[in-house]
């Protein structure tokens, strides 16, 4: 079977990228080592899946939900035994092991896929991947890779980096892909950081509460957003400890500064009980 007679389709935000120097791009910042395990999330016609299975990889799995590729795929890689293809919903099937993920996600899923694929701060995946290598809508990987004071930073910016470190592979433009999307995407790659750089269950369950309360009015300054945790007075104390100025804004944070302001908030808590 072949792809002729399959068009893409807008909600499974289907675009076929068809630029080779990208596709080179994405195979070569996953540095594959030789026996590694690579899980790929919508392979589509399997464009990047031939370039992947061409590496020194150990076995490739491919999540596909679209049934009308799903032969097109197996009929295609049938002669390489490294290759895998599971048929159905990447957020709701059991992922196989994997050392790392290479794919160019569907965008009208990258926040739930995040979160399965790297975890949330208070549960981080276990064990985690060794690389992520992903094309995301531009403006998903500007936020994810946002530094302090920058217009894109978010929750989802803070959460990240303090999991991994997240860095720009390449812009891709719309004629890239076919047929061309309405929005810029962008390769980024996230290496996630080992266990024992992970936030303590407590810590992090005292960042996302202030990153609710932070980000919930992003617009307001933080003596404002987190009145009501602590005496004013005290409040005050907790962040000149922390480094932090109540009068800047949520994005104007780092990452190590909400972690800072948790620990002493959670401190002063802890003194309070």
């Amino acid at each position: 079977m072949s792809f002729s007679g399959h068009r893409p389709r807008k909600r499974f935000g289907q675009h076929w990228l068809a630029d080779e120097a990208v596709l080179e791009r994405i195979v070569a910042a996953a540095e594959v080592a030789p026996g590694e395990r690579l899980l790929e999330v919508g392979p589509g016609r399997g464009a990047l899946t031939a370039r992947l299975l061409s590496s020194p990889a150990a076995s490739l799995a491919a999540v596909e939900l679209d049934r009308d590729l799903v032969a097109g795929l197996r009929t295609r890689f049938a002669a390489d035994p490294r290759f895998e293809l599971l048929e159905g919903d990447v957020l709701a099937l059991p992922l196989p092991a994997a050392d790392k993920v290479v794919a160019n996600i569907p965008y009208n899923i990258t926040g739930p896929l995040l979160e399965l694929l790297v975890g949330r701060l208070d549960s981080p995946r276990t064990p985690p991947f060794r690389r992520l290598v992903l094309l995301v809508q531009q403006e998903v990987g500007q936020r994810i890779r946002a530094t302090p004071g920058s217009g894109p930073g978010g929750a989802l910016t803070v959460r990240m980096q303090l999991l991994a470190r997240c860095s720009l592979v390449c812009a891709v433009p719309p004629r890239c892909f076919s047929p061309p999307p309405k929005v810029h995407s962008e390769v980024i790659r996230i290496d996630p950081l080992p266990p024992e750089q992970w936030p303590e269950p407590a810590l992090a369950r005292g960042v996302e509460l202030l990153l609710r309360r932070g980000f919930g009015a992003r617009r307001k300054m933080l003596r404002n957003t987190l009145a009501g945790l602590l005496p004013a007075q005290e409040l005050a104390a907790v962040a000149e400890a922390a480094g932090v100025d109540l009068g800047q804004r949520p994005q104007d944070l780092a990452p190590d500064r909400w972690l800072a302001l948790a620990a002493g908030l959670n401190q002063a808590s802890a003194s309070i009980a």
